[in-house]
């Protein structure tokens, strides 16, 4: 029954977060060939004159319509359908402030990262795309440095772990993997939801282990330990740092092919250059067919990653038959689909199917009993 379930979950939001992509797209093709772009960025020359303030009234106004757009989606995906499964612990207005929270957030983040990218259009017309791909790298090196101390509070409580016979455990898989622990969080992912998670956050200094209240009080300590190796695992194989290393690499390739592209396309559609505040939405839709065409790389590789954390956890839990068993736990806490259709599996999903990783867990554990 959960197994159907779970199924029909991850159906419903697969569906809706495609339809929610293609429609945005179509959505923002039709504000640009349809001459609205151009007749907001006129609009909007009469009310400033700062060309600074001009593009993020432009931008502003133009993520605004977007935004409504998607609130439906949004609120079915997020509130609607949560609470159908019986995932979701908000209520409707605690679900509003979250929401509301998170834009703020993307608002102070983004209008720095905006105005350096108008900047750069407007003095670095050739080259924007080679010094806009260093902002971009340079800046997620400081959100990976400052978010776990900074902005994950902003949404969750965090407190140090103090359940002593996890930490002993914890600590050993630490000195095992040379991983100098800046410390082990538990935070109130109950607030918001049923499901169970546990992740590694930070660059170094701000480099920290968080564990979710659900995971904690619904798991074994067999099962903690083991969900913490596949953590340590990320860590021992510098997993965050080669998938910055190839997500910078994805970043100027992609800049550049949009760079290539929004020439050839601004000239035969009559815009008054790379910084015509009425092209801009050009950019916005060939970065999101190029990240389409790229997703399945990143996916194959993120799920590479996953295998070999999780072939760590059961090298080094001290129980590693009860990886398997956490697996499948959290596959039901969370009603993730263990086996979801090949072609999703390859260009959705970042991890392999539950299924894959408890067959390689169960063959592993049949190998070590030879």
């Amino acid at each position: 029954m959960k197994e159907e379930q779970a199924k029909r979950y991850e159906h419903i939001k697969l569906i809706i977060s495609i339809s929610e992509s293609l429609l945005s797209f179509l959505l923002i093709l039709f504000f640009l060939i349809g001459g609205y772009s151009v007749e907001l960025r006129n609009w909007v020359k009469g009310i400033v004159e700062n060309p600074y303030l001009q593009f993020l009234l432009f931008v502003g106004l133009t993520c605004a319509g977007l935004s409504l757009f998607s609130l439906p989606f949004s609120f079915y995906s997020g509130y609607i359908l949560e609470h159908r499964f019986q995932l979701s612990n908000q209520s409707f207005w605690e679900w509003c402030k979250e929401q509301l929270k998170a834009a703020m957030v993307g608002i102070v983040i983004g209008i720095p990262l905006l105005l350096s990218f108008y900047f750069l259009l407007l003095n670095f017309p050739q080259s924007w795309w080679f010094w806009l791909s260093v902002v971009v790298f340079l800046f997620s090196v400081l959100l990976g440095r400052l978010a776990p101390q900074l902005i994950f509070p902003l949404f969750y409580k965090f407190e140090p772990l103090q359940d002593e016979q996890l930490l002993q455990r914890m600590q050993r898989l630490a000195e095992i993997g040379g991983f100098d622990l800046q410390g082990i969080y538990r935070f109130n992912m109950s607030k918001e939801t049923k499901k169970a998670n546990a992740a590694f956050t930070g660059l170094g200094k701000s480099r920290r282990i968080i564990i979710g209240d659900t995971l904690l009080e619904n798991f074994s300590a067999d099962e903690i330990e083991s969900v913490f190796a596949h953590e340590v695992g990320h860590f021992v194989h510098k997993h965050l740092y080669k998938l910055m290393a190839f997500g910078t690499l994805q970043t100027f390739v992609g800049f550049y092919l949009v760079n290539l592209l929004y020439n050839k396309i601004i000239s035969i559609m009559g815009f008054n250059g790379v910084a015509d505040r009425a092209a801009l939405p050009l950019i916005a839709l060939i970065l999101s067919v190029y990240t389409l065409l790229v997703s399945p790389l990143s996916n194959a590789l993120s799920r590479h990653y996953e295998r070999q954390a999780d072939l760590y956890a059961l090298q080094h839990s001290s129980h590693p038959e009860a990886f398997a068993k956490a697996l499948l736990k959290l596959s039901e806490q969370n009603l993730t689909d263990r086996e979801p259709h090949p072609f999703v599996e390859f260009f959705f999903h970042g991890h392999p199917s539950i299924k894959k990783r408890v067959q390689m867990a169960e063959e592993y554990l049949t190998k070590s009993g030879d």
